[in-house]
């Protein structure tokens, strides 16, 4: 081959390259904007789903059967003290409230859950009772605090 040729080549090779990165750059920014345009239900399917194709249980911690290199192997001791110690994402459950409180609770309770009047009440009536799922510590502090200061008693799972 010439040198023309292999610069000619090599060229192409860069061009070929650069289009591909494009091409997937505008793919994962369509992929990333069709997201953004679910509504949170459809995006918690969408996380679900994402968690179970990846391998991934609810909480974060691998599924039996699906290891990742720095995991022990299945049965060892250290398989269950890894995935609590890696555990991310809290659901937050709304264990009992002071009944006086009920109702600046239940706006408390629609104001991070965007649910209206009436599912936010059956929600809080419903004593114990998932008030919001999937969230990190930093999430739930400043609600959980609201919540106690109304007269809450709220746990993270």
């Amino acid at each position: 081959m010439s040198h023309h040729a292999a610069r000619s080549a090599t060229r192409f090779v860069n061009l070929t390259r650069a289009l591909s990165t494009e091409a997937r750059a505008q793919k994962v920014e369509r992929i990333a904007n069709e997201l953004l345009q679910l509504n949170r239900f459809d995006r918690h399917d969408f996380t679900v789903l994402w968690r179970l194709k990846m391998g991934l249980h609810r909480y974060g911690a691998p599924v039996a059967g699906v290891l990742t290199p720095s995991m022990a192997p299945a049965g060892s001791p250290g398989l269950e003290a890894s995935a609590v110690a890696e555990k991310t994402v809290f659901d937050m459950k709304l264990e009992k409230y002071d009944a006086a409180a009920k109702i600046k609770i239940i706006k408390e309770v629609r104001s991070f859950t965007e649910l209206g009047l009436k599912e936010a009440k059956d929600l809080v009536e419903k004593v114990p009772c998932v008030l919001k799922k999937g969230l990190t510590k930093e999430e739930a502090n400043p609600i959980m605090e609201k919540l106690k200061e109304l007269g809450a008693s709220i746990v993270l799972e």
